[in-house]
């Protein structure tokens, strides 16, 4: 879909053509409507990174597959170290290698979207964690 207003109406579609046969499965993407088209909301740019969570669980794959070379830890905290190693080593590849995850025009178009401002510096806002 190319539009928020398209996604809104491929899910009711959807949910419509399954409520004659699966009333209880349109019911429950009826409840989930906010969660399963809140990528809309943002700039179109940022669709593609954040409708899937392939990355998560790539990075997932990845903290698995250092604990498994590691083996035995010897406490709660030494776990703790190498998860932390690794999110930050993904932090700094996402927000500064050649290959940033979301460009710095997309983060600025991003706040304006969710702050209804015009020139803000993406770096500078603090924005409040939801998950």
């Amino acid at each position: 879909q190319t539009t928020a207003e398209s996604v809104i109406a491929q899910y009711k579609q959807v949910a419509e053509s399954l409520r004659a046969s699966f009333p209880a499965i349109a019911d429950m993407l009826d409840a989930a409507l906010p969660d399963l088209t809140a990528f809309a909301s943002m700039p179109r740019e940022h669709w593609q990174k954040i409708w899937s969570n392939n990355p998560i669980e790539r990075l997932n794959r990845e903290i698995k597959r250092r604990a498994d070379v590691v083996q035995i830890f010897p406490n709660r905290e030494s776990v703790t170290r190498l998860i932390g190693a690794v999110l930050q080593e993904q932090h700094e590849e996402w927000q500064y290698g050649e290959r940033r995850y979301l460009s710095e025009i997309s983060m600025r178009k991003l706040v304006t979207v969710l702050h209804g401002q015009t020139e803000v510096d993406p770096v500078g806002v603090v924005m409040p964690l939801t998950a």
